[in-house]
């Protein structure tokens, strides 16, 4: 009798062993996120993630490891959105646009003229639609983490200042390949040539493409503006960044690991856009130094541009769908009643 008990004892102790083994075993093994950007090494972007990492791996104490792929090392931004989606990728950072041709309503952020300073900007985002656009990612497989920065879009060209649309016509413009940015080269009269990031800088060396249109930040963390002589402060499209991961990562996740990983989405939205907003004054400086004409925008200019492209809120409206066209109505409506208090 003492023999079958001290065999069921033993058993016990040894079943205890293995199982105590495994959890240890398990609990050591950090759960891997692979983050996705087109975002150059050196940027305020790389370093907001590279933060954003250090924070994440400090606070589930090495439970999650997040590893960074910059410069599209995992593929462009729409190859990457796609892999987000599905989870091979666990988190994709960057434009908008690319985001958009999984969850179209999201366009609505890069109308032309939409916004008129970075004050409406932060409202809009943070303020107004930051709960909507959260809940149709959800539906669209993606979990919002924060808004990040790229800022004003302005245009570099080959073939000098852009002060008036005329200036466009005819002229062969890469264009971001989202339908709200190809209309707007459209109603300016220009070509719009629709070219993955990593291919803008040889296309512009070639003649495939006379200009493009981007931020100061990227035009110079992709080396683009190598390929241009003038850049015009048109600032026609305000384009935020944008960090979500896939639904399926984020389900899977235990719920305290999913409270470290969305965190404090607006604190990390400022923290973004103060550190890219710093470099502008320097980085308009950098295209003289580099032997390219910075062209001023009048506000006249600025009142034409804007009429002549209000076509492409029609468009999107009918393209994007009934909900796309309420996201746009709710942004209008707030800024209007934000204009009229004097704001």
């Amino acid at each position: 009798m003492c023999r079958v008990r001290d065999i069921a004892l033993a058993l016990a102790t040894l079943l205890a062993i293995v199982l105590c083994g495994s959890a240890h075993a398990e609990e050591a093994e950090p759960i891997v996120i692979k983050v996705a950007s087109i975002a150059p090494d050196g940027t305020p972007w790389a370093e907001q993630l590279r933060d954003w990492k250090r924070r994440l791996e400090k606070a589930s104490g090495g439970r999650l490891k997040i590893k960074t792929y910059l410069g599209g090392a995992l593929g462009d931004e729409n190859v990457t959105v796609q892999e987000t989606r599905r989870g091979a990728i666990q988190v994709f950072g960057g434009s908008t646009a690319a985001l958009a041709s999984s969850v179209p309503e999201i366009a609505v952020v890069e109308l032309p003229y939409l916004f008129r300073s970075e004050d409406e900007v932060d409202y809009v985002l943070d303020e107004v639609i930051f709960d909507d656009v959260s809940k149709i990612l959800e539906e669209r497989g993606f979990k919002m983490l924060f808004w990040a920065e790229n800022g004003w879009r302005s245009m570099a060209t080959r073939f000098g200042c852009v002060t008036k649309p005329e200036d466009l016509k005819g002229k062969k413009m890469r264009s971001q390949e989202s339908d709200v940015h190809i209309e707007m080269y459209r109603a300016l009269g220009a070509s719009p040539v629709p070219i993955a990031a990593t291919e803008v800088l040889s296309s512009l060396q070639t003649g495939v493409v006379e200009g493009f249109d981007n931020t100061p930040l990227f035009a110079f963390a992709s080396s683009w503006y190598q390929g241009i002589s003038h850049f015009t402060l048109t600032r026609h499209i305000y384009q935020p960044g944008i960090v979500v991961m896939s639904m399926k990562t984020y389900e899977s996740l235990p719920d305290d690991l999913k409270k470290i990983v969305t965190g404090d989405p607006k604190a990390e939205a400022v923290k973004g856009r103060k550190g890219v907003r710093a470099l502008g004054p320097l980085l308009l400086e950098n295209f003289g130094n580099a032997g390219k004409t910075v062209c001023t925008f009048s506000e006249e200019s600025r009142k034409v541009f804007a009429e002549r492209t209000r076509v492409v809120r029609e468009h999107f409206r009918k393209k994007r769908g009934k909900r796309a066209a309420q996201l746009l109505d709710k942004i209008e409506k707030a800024l209007a009643a934000r204009r009229a208090g004097g704001k």
